[in-house]
């Protein structure tokens, strides 16, 4: 008998995700967005998002098992988002991940979300080579990994963010420039006419022998704003400013990550998270990872961005390592570090033996 299929609930932030995954492979997935709701509040509401979250993690979940063709009695395993995350929304994804583990009588795997993102790669690419460095970019979070067995060992941080994410400088520049929300799509457009060299701005942490890894880009939003503020009463050269900005981001992310490849003599680089998306950042990383003979992926746009297949995929690779599923009484862990893939004490008791 083949792998079960595991549906994957992602409710972290504002946009609710359900993906179905069965011995590797994406079955079917779905996602809704509460996005328009707090564009006009500059940035994401949590109790709209908890909200918007009850109302379609119903129909979405229903969405992914008929794109996947199948229903709820071919579920054999729920994996749901518990941290990191807006506290009220992993509370909604969690109860409906409960809920559903419990009436179909199936094992439940609480999945760290950034553990999601990376897994997200192996849908489109297969299993992970063991090791490889991974770079995660996206609005809440900057950092550089260094992956073994994704589920079983523990994961080993080179690089942090010491401030502000990549994902939330664009968010915080892009309002500045006057910009919509979210941010980095919205840099990523108006980038395209513009000149990349125009603004000198800085590169933070560039060659800090303490932090080589570490990531700072609270700086660089500084500069991009007094750059604006030195543009009052004239036309702001948007485009200029968007594309030196997405610039000096993808020139330090793509630096440090091809840098620890070097370092760690690992031969592949993995790119996840919503700033993996960005155009810039995907065509600096392919030209450098070539020059230094590294091994690029970065999984499809669709992948980059929060969604239920990516949790669906940790809890595949959960349930296919031989992990002990979650108590029903798992909470949700808004601030959880990245540890482990599953997010409850069983779960890290298993990656250890």
């Amino acid at each position: 008998m083949g792998s079960p299929v595991v549906l994957g609930i992602e409710s972290s932030c504002d946009e609710t995700g359900a993906g179905v995954v069965r011995g590797g492979r994406l079955l079917g997935h779905a996602l809704a967005s509460s996005m328009d709701e707090h564009a006009r509040y500059g940035g994401v509401v949590p109790e709209i998002a908890a909200r918007a979250h009850v109302q379609a993690l119903r129909p979405v979940v229903r969405e992914a098992l008929d794109d996947a063709g199948l229903g709820f009695a071919d579920v054999g395993a729920v994996a749901v988002t518990t941290g990191p995350g807006l506290a009220g929304a992993l509370q909604v994804g969690l109860a409906g991940g409960k809920g559903l583990a419990y009436a179909l009588g199936v094992p439940l795997y609480g999945v760290h979300h950034l553990a999601g993102h990376v897994a997200a790669d192996t849908l489109a690419h297969g299993p992970l080579p063991d090791p490889c460095v991974v770079l995660i970019v996206s609005g809440g979070h900057t950092s550089l990994l260094l992956v073994r067995d994704l589920v079983r060992s523990p994961i080993a941080h080179l690089g942090d963010t010491l401030d502000d994410a990549a994902g939330e400088c664009f968010d915080k520049v892009a309002r500045v420039f006057g910009l919509p929300h979210p941010g980095g799509p919205a840099v990523d457009r108006a980038a395209r006419t513009g000149n990349p060299r125009a603004v000198a701005f800085p590169r933070p942490l560039a060659g800090s022998p303490d932090h080589p890894y570490d990531f700072s880009f609270s700086g660089l939003k500084t500069a991009a704003a007094r750059w604006a503020e030195g543009h009052a009463g004239r036309a702001l050269p948007t485009a200029d400013g968007a594309a030196s900005l997405q610039e000096a981001v993808a020139d330090v992310l793509t630096r440090k990550a091809v840098a620890a490849c070097a370092e760690h003599g690992v031969g592949t680089l993995v790119v996840v998270g919503g700033v993996a998306a960005n155009s810039r950042v995907r065509s600096l990383a392919e030209e450098r990872c070539r020059a230094a003979g590294i091994t690029l992926r970065v999984p499809p746009l669709r992948l980059c961005t929060d969604n239920g297949a990516m949790i669906a995929a940790v809890g595949d690779l959960l349930v296919r390592s031989g992990a002990e599923p979650a108590p029903l009484d798992l909470s949700v862990d808004p601030s959880a570090p990245l540890e482990y893939a599953a997010l409850h004490p069983v779960g890290a008791r298993v990656a250890t033996r």
